[in-house]
């Protein structure tokens, strides 16, 4: 996997305006479920406390829906407070319960190695210097040496099978063609001894994750009460959906994936880029650490000029700078601009102007193919006798230089390393990968 790219946290700061971090929280929608408001906003006001967030390694890389939790609890830390950002070694072997069917259980080696993916990947997001560093836990650490009768006398005695047969994502697994495996099952259990690890160890009062994950923050909140005679808390963030109600985060069915190997930047920008008026302002809110009155005014442009796209180039820019930094957010916009003949696509780097290729449809041809044939093969013209009256019509380029030979072959026109954007007019374009 790719190597992590700091994040530039000097860069980030919570906005002024707000009188506690908790209503900063609540103004950017962070909040969708939580123990006892009044209580929460006392405590995030006060003295820094310690919280944590868990973070399965379940792939080798986070998406956007963990960055929704790395983001908030950059938040927190902003406000002075003591980030944990737990690994799930142990969690991980075992998998939450998913609502239709069982997870296929992943290989301790491989889970070890994601592990070091995702503690790397957290790191560029969190700040471990200071008065209030950050610090990596795996739950691995304290599961692995407790026995069955140890888990069974000193944690399951805490836990109510009835209000275990209760949480969402058991109730609906049970009432499913598949039902659930005991393992799966005794997830909420692990997470709960989580937290009461973390409270003993660090004095941990909060934990912060998915709303969908509610029923296993509250085992946490639960078995501290039980166990310790004392209430801690939990915030459940909203699950983040577009204003149609799709589920935010999917393209065709695959995750928008933080490490650039999976998704690339190019990608990640452009995933950002398309995001429709409709939910561009709620993005930003969430995703960026822009000001109130910033947002306001992009709210504005975003009313009064939509044509222009200045809150979605905002978007892109700001998340793509976060997440692989300015030098990959840049070039990514550069692809982006020359792709469409507004910059010269020789200036960019091999490996960039393939990404840019992969948001094309991209054909393989022999080098000796005619630039005629390629824009058939391409889909860019539907025949031969098309090709060539719009290269006659001086509507055909090739990286970005308008071809007038229709004899000339795909290898005459390519760039270093065998490549050819060919383009029809002004928006329509396809590659072309000399193979």
């Amino acid at each position: 996997m790719s190597s992590p790219v700091p994040v530039a946290l000097s860069a980030q700061t919570n906005d002024p305006t707000f009188d506690s971090v908790w209503d900063e929280l609540k103004w950017r929608g962070l909040v969708h479920v939580s123990t006892d408001e009044t209580e929460l906003r006392d405590l995030l006001a006060g003295e820094p406390i310690t919280f944590y967030c868990g973070f399965d390694p379940t792939a080798p890389s986070l998406h956007l829906g963990n960055l929704v939790q790395l983001l908030t609890m950059r938040r927190l830390q902003l406000a002075g407070h003591n980030p944990l950002a737990l690994v799930g070694g142990s969690t991980g072997l075992i998998g939450d319960p998913r609502p239709t069917a069982e997870r296929t259980l992943t290989a301790r080696d491989t889970v070890a190695e994601w592990v070091g993916y995702l503690q790397a990947q957290i790191s560029r997001f969190l700040s471990f210097e200071g008065e209030n560093p950050a610090r990596l836990v795996n739950n691995l650490d304290w599961t692995a040496p407790l026995s069955a009768i140890d888990f069974l006398r000193d944690i399951g005695k805490y836990f109510r099978v009835g209000t275990m047969l209760k949480k969402d994502a058991v109730s609906a697994r049970l009432n499913s063609d598949a039902g659930i495996s005991y393992t799966e099952f005794s997830y909420q259990i692990l997470q709960g001894l989580d937290y009461l690890e973390l409270y003993r160890t660090y004095g941990c009062v909060l934990q912060t994750g998915g709303s969908d994950q509610w029923g296993n923050l509250t085992s946490g909140t639960d078995l501290i009460r039980r166990a310790e005679q004392t209430s801690v808390h939990a915030i459940g963030t909203p699950l983040i959906t577009n204003s149609d109600g799709t589920k935010f985060g999917k393209s065709e069915g695959n995750a928008v994936w933080l490490d650039d190997r999976l998704t690339s930047p190019y990608a990640f920008y452009q995933f950002w880029l398309n995001t429709d008026d409709a939910d561009v302002i709620e993005r930003l809110r969430i995703f960026t650490f822009l000001s109130r009155e910033e947002l306001d005014r992009l709210a504005g442009a975003v009313a009064d000029e939509p044509f222009r796209r200045e809150a979605q180039r905002t978007l892109a820019n700001e998340v793509t700078s976060l997440v692989h930094g300015p030098a990959a957010r840049d070039a990514a916009v550069a692809a982006a601009a020359a792709l469409f003949g507004q910059g010269d696509l020789a200036d960019l780097d091999e490996a960039t102007l393939r990404q840019a290729l992969g948001e094309l449809t991209t054909v393989t041809l022999p080098g000796g193919t005619p630039v005629l044939q390629a824009l058939v093969e391409s889909g860019l013209c539907s025949s031969v006798g098309e090709a060539r009256r719009a290269l006659a019509q001086g509507g055909i380029y090739a990286n970005n230089a308008k071809v007038s030979d229709d004899s000339a072959t795909v290898e005459s026109l390519a760039l270093a390393g065998g490549i050819v954007v060919l383009r029809r007019g002004k928006k329509t374009a396809a590659g072309v990968l000399i193979g």
